[in-house]
């Protein structure tokens, strides 16, 4: 038998397989350790076992292969600007189009009904909060995921009839994408803020920037996407909170064209300035720019690729190649990051928004690690982001072969989230994002870190098993 209070009077080097606080404890009295992640098997995880079999493993192997073909197939290219009451497939003058799985007025989150108040005024429908929440209620509106009109958008993610919106394209299987304009941070409709300023700044993106853009992009004609996300991504964009060199790109696209509109020399500076002052302009274009090229792998039978994530404030949702247009939902989290001045986390609404669209094509958080100036928007370190990253190519199947991480040895963005393996493995998406706050009118109070809840990926499984072929 050793003795034991030799034992304790030696330096100790140890293996938590614990709970990390004990690590963190031991880390504060100076003893080398190190945590290992480990957990009990979840009932979930169990089931994991009923897909070993090689027959089915094999059917599988085969159609993930399949779903990630077309994802790295896809070419998206912007082919114009249009008017979502005329473009989006399904939209009425009474359809609101909202982020996340389909919800209802009295399930909605305070900043979700304070955007949905915004468009009713900004549509002329109403005049005022009061009037708003009163039509909003009455069942004479039509509320529906941005997901089922080939739509996404941020935060909030509103989108009523007269809106400008970007088209887009998947070049290689023809389906659409669609987005609104990007109205830039802080006090805006995406994030629950319906003041007079915010309404005037609409009809300004509606009567202004709108139509310069549509001509701009008749004169220039489409605008390859797939390649200016590639470029950004070494430029320090992460594609989702950071988009800097994306917007820089796209301007370097737009501005001869704009120029050469029949618009005044004021109208046509005005646009120029905008979309120079707003980092996020890109971001409305590398959103659907995801969408349509997750898309086509909505209807792989046999597939348990994740072709969408999203969040409505109230709920995240997922859906599966292989279980369809089948929504998997279970509460939001709260974010975890920096907050302006003036808030704090009890300010704050759970997540909310489809610009998780992004890491589900695999940059926004997966490709943090090329973006590490990010942690200064949404917290932490610049080793916090290369560890995002990596620990992303845990859960995903495979490397993209278009969007490289320079500062790591040029790997490809860890791409397809695989749910097999986030409930195998235990580790769940990273997503960065910002901060709505939980009262309608005021807007963006931060930004952060956030991750799905597990519930989804269980789920998915569970229906998954039912459906395989």
């Amino acid at each position: 038998m050793p003795d034991i209070n030799k034992i304790f009077s030696e330096k100790l080097i140890v293996i938590n397989m614990g709970l990390e606080s004990f690590n963190t404890d031991l880390k504060t009295q100076d003893v080398q350790s190190m945590q290992v992640n480990w957990r009990p098997p979840s009932e979930a995880s169990k089931k994991l076992s009923l897909l070993e079999g090689d027959s089915v493993s094999e059917k599988i192997d085969v159609a993930n292969k399949e779903a990630i073909a077309r994802l790295l197939a896809a070419e998206p290219i912007i082919v114009g600007i249009g008017t979502a009451g005329t473009h989006i497939p399904g939209m009425t003058k009474n359809t609101i189009l909202h982020a996340g799985p389909p919800i209802a007025w009295e399930q909605m989150s305070e900043p979700l009904k304070g955007a949905i108040v915004g468009g009713l005024i900004y549509e002329g429908l109403v005049l005022n909060e009061e009037e708003g929440r009163i039509l909003a209620s009455s069942g004479e509106i039509i509320f529906d995921s941005c997901h089922h009109h080939c739509t996404v958008g941020p935060m909030a993610g509103v989108v009523t009839s007269s809106m400008p919106v970007w088209i887009l394209k998947n070049k290689t299987f023809g389906n659409f994408a669609y987005c609104t304009l990007n109205e830039g941070l802080g006090k805006v409709l995406r994030f629950g803020a319906f003041s007079p300023e915010v309404i005037d700044r609409l009809n300004w993106m509606e009567n202004i920037l709108a139509p310069v853009l549509k001509e701009a992009l008749e004169i220039k004609g489409s605008i390859d996407l797939k390649s200016i996300i590639a470029q950004s991504l070494q430029m320090g964009d992460e594609g989702h909170n950071r988009n800097k060199a994306g917007t820089s790109l796209l301007f370097r696209e737009l501005a001869p064209s704009i120029v050469k509109t029949k618009y005044s020399k004021d109208e046509k500076a005005e646009v120029l300035t905008f979309i120079d002052k707003n980092d996020h302009f890109f971001l409305n274009v590398s959103m659907p720019a995801c969408k349509c090229s997750l898309d086509p792998l909505s209807d792989i039978p046999n597939s348990t690729v994740v072709y969408a994530m999203s969040r409505n404030g109230t709920n995240f949702g997922i859906r599966v190649a292989g279980t369809g247009d089948e929504w998997f939902t279970a509460p939001c989290a709260l974010v975890k990051g920096l907050y302006f001045p003036g808030f704090e986390e009890k300010d704050a609404n759970p997540d909310i928004g489809d610009s998780c669209i992004t890491e589900t094509a695999g940059i926004g958080g997966f490709a943090m690690a090329t973006a590490p100036a990010i942690v200064q928007f949404v917290g932490g370190t610049p080793k916090d982001a290369i560890n995002y990253t990596t620990s992303m190519y845990e859960i995903t199947c495979t490397e993209n072969n278009s969007f490289k991480i320079p500062n790591i040895n040029f790997r490809g963005t860890p791409t397809g989230i695989d749910i097999r393996k986030v409930i195998e493995i235990g580790i769940l998406p990273v997503i960065n994002t910002g901060i709505a706050c939980n009262r309608a009118g005021i807007g963006q109070v931060g930004a952060g870190i956030v991750r799905p809840p597990m519930k989804c990926f269980e789920d998915a499984l569970t229906s998954f098993l039912t459906k395989i072929i």
